[in-house]
């Protein structure tokens, strides 16, 4: 039987809540809004590129997404020494290059995982936590900004790549 990605429900982010709050629930809406550009469609039509000589697929995404996860949150912020998620010999962009769709199922429950570990690094800590990441000092609340700012561009991707597979369109 061929794996399809599962129907995924967009939670809705608060309009109204204290700042970690909003910045929770509006990572966690880009996080499920991607799972719904993915559902219902199988490791091959995941992979699907866009237009030559993008390399851009919904499955590149859904990997990209998930090393994005581990170092912003895990590796960076939370300082956990972690294995590289994709084989350094296939290259810097191995998340977009090096796709099995055989194997899509893995790499999209590996996504869902790091989104629950990358939430687990950050509970308990304050928005003005820090650490030290080339040379500059980082706040919590900007691993919150730049992975909203990720998802929101990859977002403005993945309609198009779902356009091109089946034709669907919209939220």
């Amino acid at each position: 039987m061929t794996w399809t990605a599962p129907d995924a429900i967009r939670t809705d982010g608060p309009l109204a809540a204290n700042e970690r709050v909003m910045l929770e629930g509006f990572l966690g809406w880009y996080r499920s809004t991607l799972l719904q550009k993915c559902a219902g469609l199988t490791g091959e039509q995941l992979a699907v590129a866009s237009v030559p000589p993008s390399n851009l697929t919904l499955l590149g995404i859904l990997r990209h997404m998930a090393k994005v996860e581990r170092i912003w949150f895990r590796q960076r912020f939370a300082g956990e020494a972690l294995d590289p998620m994709y084989d350094p010999a296939q290259g810097k962009d191995a998340d977009f290059e090096a796709l099995e769709p055989a194997k899509a199922d893995d790499d999209y429950a590996r996504l869902v995982e790091e989104c629950r570990l990358a939430d687990a690094a950050a509970a308990g800590a304050s928005l003005d936590d820090t650490f030290t990441h080339g040379g500059e000092v980082y706040s919590l609340r900007l691993v919150y900004i730049h992975m909203i700012a990720e998802y929101a561009r990859h977002i403005g991707h993945a309609d198009l790549l779902r356009e091109r597979v089946d034709g669907v369109t919209g939220a």
